[in-house]
């Protein structure tokens, strides 16, 4: 009985402290920063004294869900999605917190020798010779590998071996599985798919940042809660983890 009794309280103190804790914080979050924030999470849960309920999709697939009217505490999205959630009164005005960015790469699978895209004659050549490449269709690093093709002057010989992925996510699983021969994405994205290893990123002008940012929803249940998150994701101690899942700290 002694034991039960035991039980009982223990279970009633920890329903007690989940109660007092409130609901999650629901987070819609970006795919380019999705490894450095499933890394720290349990810091965050800690930090803001809430559990945290995180949503991964693309930037842009994560804004039409906005549009249609889904609500959320915070969001982690590019800067410019941002300021028009701030527009639109979906984000609180003031709350936009610049977190990273990450560069985009080239990933392959993993045991395939690793090409040449050291300077932009080799990532010409290497893209050239490839066969396939796959990509997020409505990714948010898609324009500036077109445009890469355009300025190295082979969007006519790209044209048949692009694989548009229309899943955010898919096209680094689709090269892990044997589906296509090369992913060009953020490095941020490449690094934690299992079977694909990072060639390296873009080399010189070839290169472009994808930055993120993170708002509080203008709906929030616990507009503290929201702000203490941002806070952390953009803190200092945060740095090492952005440094190793292929990202800058902003």
């Amino acid at each position: 009985m002694r034991k039960f009794l035991m039980s009982v309280a223990a279970f009633a103190a920890s329903a007690s402290l989940l109660f007092a804790q409130g609901p999650p914080v629901r987070v819609l979050c970006s795919n380019g920063i999705r490894a450095a924030l499933e890394e720290s999470l349990p810091q965050a849960e800690k930090a803001v004294g809430h559990k945290i309920a995180v949503q991964f999709s693309s930037s842009a697939s994560l804004k039409q869900r906005i549009d249609g009217g889904e609500t959320f505490d915070v969001v982690i999205l590019t800067p410019d999605l941002i300021d028009d959630l701030i527009k639109q009164g979906k984000v609180t005005s003031g709350s936009m917190v610049n977190l990273a960015r990450a560069g985009i790469g080239v990933g392959i699978r993993n045991g395939t020798p690793k090409p040449d895209i050291s300077s932009e004659a080799a990532m010409k050549q290497t893209l050239l010779q490839v066969k396939s490449v796959t990509y997020t269709k409505n990714g948010a690093s898609r324009s500036y590998i077109e445009k890469m093709y355009e300025k190295l002057g082979i969007t006519k010989e790209m044209a048949p071996k692009i694989i548009l992925q229309e899943m955010p996510g898919r096209a680094e699983r689709v090269v892990g599985e044997g589906g296509a021969d090369m992913v060009i994405t953020l490095v941020s994205e490449i690094l934690p798919t299992p079977g694909v290893q990072v060639v390296g990123p873009l080399p010189g002008a070839l290169q472009n940042y994808i930055s993120f940012s993170g708002g509080v929803g203008s709906k929030t249940a616990d507009a503290g809660a929201s702000k203490a998150l941002l806070k952390f994701l953009s803190s200092a101690e945060l740095a090492p983890v952005y440094k190793a899942k292929g990202m800058e700290a902003r």
